[in-house]
């Protein structure tokens, strides 16, 4: 998708670089270090070639963990490959007495390919020339493409380990990465609980030794309720959608040849001119086969014989691979995929095995490994198309790389606020609203504080600043014990006790949530100047129904780079917001001098 993705986010246009590019003003993250926690690396790829690059930064102190006979090599620009297995073997053996180490599990080598294409995507070379089995073509390459990269195998076919994912994370503060991507989530039940999430462990020791981390929002959505990585300290990345399909057609063979629109990534088509005949998978059913399995295609439920010749209709399943093999292995000559009710809009480009069409109901990948990741796939592509909130967070970790490029003093509250603060409510064309799943206009619930915006964000004028002892604070006011915060620490900084004054009204987070709004409720806020030293910025607030919203002051004037000024928002229901109760009201705040706009979101839920 990177051949695609960074003319949709604006760091070129048309494929040509222009002057005012955040990639110019980074260089695109030239020397900046980017760590990836995630399942290992394919070494080999041209997206990690150090053609061109000087020594290894005097700075870096990571190793190349190659001490066994599936070594992986490093290099000028792969500077760091380590692997961690203590922690999932221990699960496997207290799973499985019988579990056995396998090569997978004694390399920093990718077997899975999700490694790769993630840091890829983060910190990849520029590489020209590239598709995936002929789609997509065009230049790959990541979001901080000069940047030196380095990979933390701790993930696995079986999953990770916590045990591991934290020793990732300390060995790469260790190291001295200034990025980390991390395109992993705990299990739900832990989301809530710091201390029981890995990634939220791990990551809140990186803050503390400024790391930027930026975490995937998971990909249960969307419903609500469904966000994982929720920590503040991280940036969390949900998935979007952007301006590149991969279309193919149906014609039937009615009257009317009526045509569907789908989307398919296989690598090659049916003969245009030519019809076959069509069979529905519950029409093939095999004997003793589930009439609802065989209406899946899944494998062991069809006559093999029935569908030779035809194209094969099948509703979407869960192994849309396994249908597409046992396909095109029964003789198919195309297949049908169709969408289920209640999930439209998410039909999804798939790498199949036959001419298959995906519809509706009416990036840099290891050669070691099919396109479609199924055992059964023999085919060879060095790059690919991957979805979800995994592929998101790298591209944000790029544009992070090429945010502590142009401001090395900016904390990583202060890199969060700048891409929070400058993202966009619309979509691409600037001029209509972001959509939700359905269709409908999209909200704060849904896009959080908006789409990313890499030139703005490297220019944002005010940012809204945390150190240490903010995030400290805030544990305290969650209900975590002085035992339980130095274990987090490894140090007692902080005293955590009952009488502990903090509100969450003052933590000064880019986004603004107020819940259970019965009364008048005041919050605090401080923002820093990190643009034009002497400037003034008037506030204006978007009016929101049921509720009243008064700021003091409205003006804010600044003397000095990196001045610090604080002001105050009170909300007030309006006699008959009970009406609402319950009830999500929307809006937000936005600090102007008349070049910067400083949004924040807000949410207030009625009482």
């Amino acid at each position: 998708m990177t051949t695609r993705s960074w003319n949709f986010l604006g760091l070129e246009k048309d494929n040509v670089i222009p002057p005012y590019s955040l990639w110019n003003k980074a260089r695109f993250g030239e020397d900046i270090i980017i760590g990836n926690i995630d399942t290992g690396i394919w070494s080999e790829s041209k997206s990690f070639s150090d053609e061109g690059y000087g020594p290894v930064p005097s700075r870096w102190r990571g190793i190349c963990q190659n001490d066994t006979v599936y070594g992986v090599k490093c290099n000028r620009k792969l500077i760091g490959i380590r692997y961690y297995n203590k922690g999932i073997v221990k699960e496997g053996r207290a799973e499985n007495s019988s579990f056995q180490l396998t090569p997978e599990y004694e390399t920093g080598l990718d077997y899975n390919g999700h490694g790769t294409h993630t840091l890829s995507t983060a910190g990849g070379n520029f590489v020209a020339n590239v598709s995936v089995l002929g789609h997509g073509y065009g230049t790959a390459k990541g979001g901080s493409p000069r940047a030196r990269l380095a990979s933390y195998k701790a993930c696995w076919d079986l999953g990770g380990s916590d045990e591991d994912i934290i020793s990732a994370f300390d060995d790469a503060i260790h190291d001295g990465v200034d990025i980390l991507s991390v395109s992993l989530a705990a299990p739900f039940a832990n989301r809530s609980d710091y201390f029981k999430d890995g990634v939220s462990v791990g990551s809140f020791h990186a803050m503390m030794h400024g790391i930027v981390v930026v975490a995937a929002a998971g990909n249960e959505g969307p419903l609500p309720g469904k966000v994982a990585n929720v920590a503040p300290w991280l940036i969390t990345v949900g998935a979007s959608t952007m301006d590149r399909e991969f279309t193919n057609s149906v014609t039937l063979g009615d009257e009317k040849n009526t045509t569907f629109k789908g989307v398919s990534l296989a690598a090659k088509a049916m003969p245009s001119q030519d019809f076959y005949p069509l069979i529905l998978g519950s029409d093939a059913k095999a004997a003793n086969a589930y009439i609802t399995d065989s209406l899946q295609c899944q494998p062991g439920t069809l006559d093999l014989e029935k569908i030779k010749g035809k194209v094969l209709i099948c509703l979407k399943g869960n192994l849309p691979f396994d249908t597409s093999l046992e396909a095109a292995k029964a003789g198919a000559v195309g297949m049908i995929l169709v969408n289920v009710q209640g999930q439209e809009n998410t039909t999804l480009a798939l790498p199949h095995f036959l001419p298959t069409s995906f519809v509706e109901p009416h990036i840099a990948f290891p050669e070691s490994i099919g396109p479609s990741l199924h055992a059964g796939d023999k085919r060879k592509t060095p790059f690919n198309a991957l979805f979800g909130t995994s592929m998101a967070t790298p591209h944000v970790a790029g544009i992070a790389g090429l945010l502590k490029s142009v401001h090395p003093d900016f904390s990583p509250a202060a890199i969060r606020s700048a891409i929070m603060t400058t993202a966009t409510k619309t979509d691409n064309t600037g001029k209509n609203p972001i959509l939700d799943f359905n269709g409908n206009k999209a909200t704060p619930f849904d896009y959080g504080a908006g789409h990313l915006n890499p030139d703005s964000a490297a220019d944002p004028g005010l940012v809204y600043d945390m150190g240490f002892e903010d995030y400290l604070s805030y544990i305290c006011s969650r209900g975590y014990n002085q035992s339980m915060l130095d274990k987090l620490t490894d140090k007692k900084r902080h005293t955590c006790s009952n009488s502990n004054s903090f509100s969450m009204a003052e933590f000064n987070y880019p986004s603004i949530f107020v819940s259970n709004l019965s009364q008048s409720v005041t919050i605090t806020r401080r923002v820093k100047n990190v643009g034009t030293p002497i400037s003034s910025y008037q506030v204006n607030v978007q009016e929101m129904q049921g509720v009243s919203v008064y700021v003091r002051p409205t003006n804010l004037n600044f003397e000095k780079y990196n001045e610090e000024k604080t002001f105050e928002i009170t909300f007030t229901p309006n006699p008959n917001a009970n009406n609402n109760a319950k009830t999500p009201v929307y809006g937000e705040l936005t600090w102007s001098d008349g070049h910067h706009q400083v949004r924040s979101p807000i949410v207030v839920m009625l009482s």
